[in-house]
This record gives structure tokens, sequence and C-alpha cells, in this order.
């Protein structure tokens, strides 16, 4: 078998799909894209074609290294998240041609059913109680919201408040009937996380996400020293050798790397392992389309360590289509006290609308996440 062809298609809300066909009929689907920069993921996808075309997809690993390695730069979201979508593609190439799921593949299950949660609140979190009743009477009882709006690298008593106030009408409305975690989104300068997490101490939050960015890593350890509250982060680090440095300083209770950004399966399953090695949960990060989660489950339901799924279904990003309008099989993704069951059909177990795809390409907005900008003018963190 030999890959013959890979087509790319930009659809809404903001998810970019990977076919990626043979001479033999099988076909693979992956999900390749960094939120806003499609066109660039877009653009390394198929500079990476070249060293695909004509190649046995069965080789996975060896394509894997020859995408890594071959072009002497590497890292980094763009040629991280071109690389994963191929590499999801191929994956799923794989299991359809052996008849049986990813997760066969990498030894099987671990559990009978992933725990899932769901986004409340959009970008600046509102109405967080009535979208929580809402989920809840669908059966989901774990949430994710945004913490804070823009925040400065030292801000007011006031823009603290609110944080605050917000996630002890959580806790009054709903007791511990639920729970929640807070994503600071990377809005957060280490002086103003340090006294969040200290005022949020009472109201025992799930984790709190990216509580600083990506590049100031280091303040993960001195972070979590000073809380009991478990920190989260991962969405912004792209290979094992990212997630090496952070390990290795500690201070990480769960990490969160995305399997479409980061890689894809063959990467993410070490990263998960590694993360195993040192105590820490695996909750992959997913706002994105179906492929992107199908692949999330094949990684959740081979590793211990793996605690919560993100999935997008109804979340704020999504004004134009829905995690399942381009899935065929959609009962394979009922959601049932917010857990999902594994994926029982072949490679990754999603069956792509190929022809509403191909539809929804045709006009695809690109999508941009909002330009913040604090008071006096300057640019925030979104």
């Amino acid at each position: 078998m030999k890959i013959t062809k890979l087509t790319t298609f930009r659809i809404p809300p903001r998810w970019m799909l990977l076919k990626i066909e043979t001479d033999e009929g099988v076909v693979g689907w992956g999900e390749p894209v960094i939120e806003g920069r499609a066109r660039t993921v877009e653009a390394a996808v198929h500079e990476l074609a070249d060293y695909l075309v004509g190649q046995d997809p069965s080789r996975i690993n060896d394509l894997w290294q020859v995408m890594y390695r071959a072009g002497f730069y590497r890292g980094g979201p763009i040629l991280m998240s071109a690389i994963a979508g191929i590499d999801q593609a191929l994956w799923d190439i794989k299991g359809k041609v052996l008849g049986v799921p990813v997760y066969e593949l990498l030894g099987g299950l671990v559990r009978d059913k992933m725990k899932t949660y769901s986004w409340v609140g959009g970008d600046r979190p509102a109405d967080v109680i009535a979208g929580m009743r809402a989920l809840c009477a669908a059966g989901f009882d774990t949430f994710k919201l945004n913490g804070t709006e823009e925040l400065g690298i030292i801000d007011s008593a006031r823009k603290v408040d609110q944080a605050i106030e917000r996630v002890a009408g959580i806790r009054a409305a709903f007791g511990h009937d639920v729970e929640f975690g807070l994503d600071f989104h990377g809005r957060v300068s280490a002086p103003m996380a340090k006294v969040l997490l200290r005022e949020l101490e009472p109201y025992r939050p799930l984790f709190v996400e990216e509580p600083v960015l990506a590049e100031q890593a280091e303040y993960y350890p001195r972070l979590a020293a000073g809380t009991p509250i478990p920190i989260a982060a991962g969405e912004r680090m792209f290979s094992r050798f990212d997630f090496k440095r952070v390990f290795e300083q500690g201070g990480l209770s769960i990490v969160q790397p995305d399997l479409s950004h980061a890689g894809g399966i063959s990467e993410c399953l070490k990263i998960a392992g590694m993360a195993e090695a040192y105590d820490i949960a695996l909750a992959p990060h997913c706002p994105l389309g179906p492929v992107a989660l199908a692949s999330c489950l094949q990684i959740d339901f081979v590793s211990h360590n793996a605690v919560l799924q993100e999935q997008s279904m109804g979340i704020h990003y999504n004004k134009s289509a829905e995690l399942l309008d381009y899935v065929k099989n959609r009962e394979d993704f009922k959601i049932t006290d917010g857990y999902i069951k594994p994926l029982p059909k072949p490679g990754l177990g999603v069956e792509i609308d190929e022809e509403r795809v191909v539809e929804a390409s045709r006009n695809a907005p690109d999508w941009r996440n909002p330009l913040w900008r604090h008071e006096d003018g300057s640019v925030a963190e979104w």
C-alpha cells in the first residue's frame, strides 16, 4: 500500500480536516490545525506531503521521524500541528486495514468509559450558573470556565473580587454536586496568579489551567508550593521535549497535551507515559472537532493516568457548526452521565461525512481569536 494524496479542508467553525488517500482505497482522516492559523498549518501539511506520497502508510514511526527530523528545524505549534494531523490519519488507515480500533493497536483498554467535561461561560465568563444547570439536566457534573477577563500584570482588588465572586456563586448554587476547573488561559501574570490561587482555595476548584503562560513554566513549581489547588497545563507545549523540562521542574498535577498540536497519537502516547512516571494525571486538551476528539479518546483508553477529557459540544467557539455536524456515526459519540464509551469502529472510530465537509469548506471563514486591549491601550492576553 502507498500513500497517493493529501487533501485539506478548512471548515467552520475553526477546524481543518485532512484526508490521506492510498492506492488501495483506504482513507485516513486527521485534524491538523492551530486555531486562528489554519492556513499556515495547511501550508506545512502540504510541504510535508513530499515526504509521504509514495510511501507505505503503515510505517507510522518512521514517517513521524522523517517529518520531525528531516527538515532540520523542528518543533513549535505549526510544524507539530501539521505532523499531528498526519499522524492521526496514518493511525486511522492502519486501524482500518487491520480491522480494529487504534486503542487495540496500543495495547487495549484500561477502562470501560471516559469522564468528559463541558465548557460554560464563554470568553468573558458570564451566566455560568444557568449554563451549568442546563448541562446538569443533560447529565454532566463536571465543567470548565474561564477564570478571568483581561488582567494586568498587577491589577485591582475589584478584578480579583469579580473572579472570586463568580466561583463563590457556583459553590453557593450547587455545593459540591458539581466539579469545575478554572482556565486562567494565560491571561494571568505570576504575581496575580499567586493572589488568585490563594483566594480560590476555600472553593476547591478541580484544577486551575495555565495559571501562567507556558513560557513562564518556571513558576509552576513556585505556585504549586503555595496552593493545594491542582495546577494543569500543556496545550501550548508541542513535543515530549517541551514537556520533559516541565516535568523535571515539577508543579503540574494535570498535563493537557493537545492531540492536534503535540505531534498526534504517536507523540502524545509518549507524553502520557512520561506523565505517569511523574505521577501526573492526563487530561487531553480538545476544544476542536471530531477527529481531534476521536484521537484523544484513543490515548485516554490506553493511559492509566487519564482522568478527564475535554470536548467541544456547545462550546462558545462553535457558532456555525457543532462537533458532530460532520460525523455520520454520531451514536458512537453519545455521552451518558458525563461519560463516553470507547469508539467501536476500526481506526479512529469516526466516520466523516465527506460530502458535507467538502461543501462546508467552500466558504469557510478564517477564524481569529479576539484582540483584547487593557484600558491604557496596551495589548492584553486573550
